[in-house]
C-alpha cells in the first residue's frame, strides 16, 4: 500500500489544483488566463510542475480585512461566550417550548378521552342492541 501512497498524494494534489483553478473567478487569477491555467495543470500535473506552479503563483491570495492577522483581531475583539444553561435567551426558549409541549399533550389527552367515551358509548349500544 505504501508504494501507491507517492502516486496517490500526486494525484491527489493535481486533482485539488485542477478544481481550486476551475472554481476561482477570473479576476483572482494571476499572470496568465484561466484556460491556459487549466491547460498547464492537465499537462503538467503527473510531475508536480503545473499544480505547484498554480498553487504559488497562478491564485491571488487575500490578505486579512483591515491588514490585520486574525489572531490581532481576536485580541482586540474578545467575545463573551456563555453556556447554554447561563444565557437567559436560550433559557427563556426551552420555557417557550415547554409551554408549547405542555398545551399539545393535554390537547391530546383531552382527545384521547373523547375517544375513550365515544368508544365506551359504542360497546354500551351494542350491548343492549
Amino acid at each position: 500500500m505504501l508504494r501507491y501512497l507517492p502516486f496517490l498524494l500526486v494525484l491527489a494534489l493535481w486533482i485539488y489544483a485542477f478544481i481550486d483553478c476551475l472554481n476561482t473567478p477570473e479576476e483572482e487569477v494571476r499572470g496568465l488566463p484561466k484556460v491556459v491555467w487549466v491547460i498547464i495543470i492537465l499537462l503538467f500535473g503527473e510531475v508536480l510542475v503545473g499544480p505547484v506552479a498554480w498553487l504559488v503563483a497562478g491564485k491571488r491570495r487575500h490578505a486579512p480585512a483591515g491588514g490585520s492577522t486574525p489572531s490581532e483581531w481576536h485580541r482586540n475583539h474578545r467575545t463573551r461566550f456563555v453556556a447554554p444553561d447561563d444565557n437567559p435567551d436560550f433559557l427563556n426558549s426551552l420555557k417557550e417550548e415547554n409551554k408549547k409541549d405542555e398545551a399539545l399533550l393535554k390537547d391530546w389527552e383531552a382527545d384521547l378521552r373523547r375517544r375513550e367515551e365515544e368508544l365506551r358509548r359504542r360497546e354500551k349500544e351494542q350491548g343492549e342492541g
